[in-house]
């Protein structure tokens, strides 16, 4: 069994959701909404994961209490106690909220996000490899424009998806294919 832990911040804890629905089974109402062709991204039996926890971490609070992160960095701004940094920011604290959530939950595949001025970033970690990326869609959480912030969610959730699926299908390729991701391998594992 692959255990998935995911701590999200602008995905909403949507992409553990999915995950759980597809781990599951769950169709129509209950079943997944963004992930419509499974055999688009291999044989992978999907009956062998299970979704350990998926949290929803906007504020830098959070991080530290819930995920036990001793000193994140600081954000630029904190909007109601809600992170902000900027796309570099956004992509080094995902790394690090990811990882928080697999040294707590012992997962297979951890998934961070985070969210303020930029893309976001968006970062998924296993034993043996670090992806880092962003969203496609640039959107800044202090102009609180609710359709670009949904448009970059949106399109956020689906990208991770896209990676942690052709991860499970052993497509490292596939994933190296898509638009600014950095993949660091850990060379100690096979």
């Amino acid at each position: 069994m692959i255990k998935i832990a995911t701590a999200e911040c602008f995905t909403h804890g949507k992409i553990g959701r999915e995950l759980h629905a597809l781990a599951q089974g769950y169709e129509g109402n209950f079943g997944r909404e963004y992930v419509k062709n499974l055999r688009s991204y291999g044989n992978f039996d999907y009956d062998n994961i299970s979704v350990t926890c998926s949290l929803f971490i906007p504020t830098i609070e959070a991080v530290v209490k819930i995920l036990n992160v001793k000193n994140p960095p600081k954000p630029k701004e904190l909007i109601k106690g809600i992170k902000v940094y900027d796309e570099e920011g956004d992509k080094a604290v995902s790394k690090i909220m990811a990882q928080a959530v697999k040294d707590l939950s012992d997962c297979d595949i951890a998934i961070g996000t985070t969210a303020g001025i930029g893309r976001g970033g968006i970062c998924v970690i296993t034993d043996k490899y670090i992806i880092t990326t962003t969203s496609d869609v640039y959107s800044d959480l202090r102009e609180n424009n609710s359709e670009e912030l949904f448009k970059r969610s949106e399109n956020g959730i689906k990208k991770a998806l896209e990676i942690v699926l052709l991860l499970l299908n052993n497509n490292i390729d596939g994933i190296s294919s898509l638009n600014n991701v950095e993949i660091i391998k850990n060379e100690n594992i096979d």
